[in-house]
């Protein structure tokens, strides 16, 4: 299969992957322009379905995406249409692309790097041997989570811009997860904590999402910054 049939696939994947991945979360406020549509069939709501993650999914590549030409290109995969560009084009443009790709997730690394030696040469932050960088913004009195716990707590996420990608603090719900089935920077990170206790942690994204990241918030090779506080423990 070629690269490009490759890497669109993926990206559709990845779109679909969020779909699933936030079907639980609190719905969002309908909108009386896309009910007007009357998605009723199954074939019209998986189109749209597909056609909103795609976008979702590709939102956080280094590109300024013209949609009127995602659609023509969609279009003319499905109907046949002539290419408008010939292959030896399309593989040129592919190859530009990641090109292009690689020196912008080179630069978040570096902008990330630059980020957290600035931080950990601060006297209040503490660095973990993995480059795990925490604060202690409260200390607690109760007893600290194994790997293999399921915890309760409340968080709010950035990025390093302050941009907030998520907040259980704004919703008002705490969350409870097993330890060792979230990022490897939470698994450390909370390990560190009491009962009671407010952290902050800048998470390198090798220890968060690393190349993948987590569209559409999350772009690849983003450092993240965590506001935790540890609630309660369930051995």
């Amino acid at each position: 299969m070629p690269r490009r049939h490759i890497i669109l696939t993926l990206m559709l994947l990845v779109g679909l992957g969020v779909m699933l991945a936030n079907a639980d979360q609190e719905p969002v406020e309908k909108n009386p322009v896309i009910e007007a549509l009357e998605l009723v069939t199954l074939d019209q709501r998986l189109s749209y379905t597909l056609g909103l993650n795609f976008g979702q999914s590709i939102k956080t590549l280094p590109a300024q995406f013209d949609v009127k030409l995602l659609e023509r290109g969609i279009r003319d995969a499905m109907e046949n249409g002539e290419p408008l560009l010939s292959p030896q084009q399309l593989q040129k443009t592919m190859q530009e692309f990641q090109m292009q790709m690689t020196a912008h997730y080179k630069q978040q690394e570096e902008i990330g790097e630059t980020f957290r030696k600035d931080n950990g040469d601060r006297e209040e932050v503490t660095v973990t041997a993995t480059g795990l960088q925490y604060e202690v913004l409260k200390a607690g009195d109760g007893p600290s989570p194994k790997a293999t716990d399921r915890v309760m707590v409340h968080y709010r996420g950035t990025l390093i811009d302050g941009t907030e990608f998520d907040s259980s603090f704004k919703r008002g719900d705490p969350v409870t997860f097993a330890l060792n089935q979230v990022i490897s920077g939470w698994t450390e990170g909370v390990q560190l904590m009491k009962v009671g206790a407010k952290y902050k942690f800048v998470v390198p994204s090798k220890l968060a999402y690393g190349q993948r990241g987590s569209p559409p918030k999350i772009g690849p090779n983003e450092t993240l910054i965590f506001d935790i506080e540890l609630i309660k423990i369930n051995p």
